[in-house]
């Protein structure tokens, strides 16, 4: 399997580079023109996403190939600082943000949440039980806590629970909406979002 890394930030930096290095990749695995632009998408709309989280977020970029499979991850250690705390406070209401619009924006106020302080994340993610799955705890020994817990979220499993509730009525039809409309949901077969403390991974699967 062939990779390319990167360093990226959110003011901006490192982006180009990750972009340019992952056409040539796509490039070098025989992807076709069209082919090449939609994985150019899936990048981009990750970087759109990493922009928009509050504070100055520094993170790991890889994309893998092995034959017309590409993974493609963003990885960062997100420090929650008290200026970051409260910008991600100000933002969520019970685990929820009505700002939030779009799919890849439910994504970033999911992370958020999950980010934020005991008494407004943890207790918050009530509110964000589609797609999620509880991965336990675990040892943290950058943490100030011995432990801290674990999630991950699948956007097919979230597909899933959304058409199931969209069948049985139970849904308003607006996270169907968002699906639809969505560049990188229809482009990508499988997004994750594994949150382990101040760790988040989003790791996109796509074959070609």
């Amino acid at each position: 399997m062939d990779s390319k890394k990167f360093l990226v930030k959110s003011a901006g930096n490192g982006m180009e580079d990750a972009l340019a290095g992952t056409e040539a990749l796509g490039c070098s695995k025989g992807l076709t023109g069209k082919e090449k632009i939609r994985l150019r998408l899936i990048s981009e709309e990750l970087f759109g996403m990493m922009k928009s989280i509050a504070g100055e977020v520094e993170a790991d970029y890889l994309v893998k190939a092995d034959g017309k499979h590409f993974v493609i991850s963003l990885s960062s250690e997100i420090k929650m600082t008290q200026e970051i705390k409260k910008k991600l406070i100000s933002v969520s209401s019970e685990g929820k943000n009505a700002a939030a619009k779009g799919f890849m924006g439910k994504i970033r106020d999911m992370i958020a949440t999950a980010l934020l302080p005991d008494e407004s994340g943890i207790s918050g993610m009530a509110g964000l039980t589609m797609g999620f799955m509880s991965m336990g705890s675990y040892s943290s020994p950058e943490s100030q806590q011995a432990t801290a817990q674990a999630f991950m979220w699948s956007m097919n499993k979230y597909k899933s629970e959304v058409v199931k509730n969209r069948l049985d009525g139970d849904s308003s039809g607006d996270e169907w909406d968002e699906l639809e409309k969505s560049i990188i949901a229809s482009i990508a077969d499988e997004i994750t979002v594994r949150i382990s403390g101040s760790r988040v991974e989003i790791v996109i699967d796509k074959t070609f």
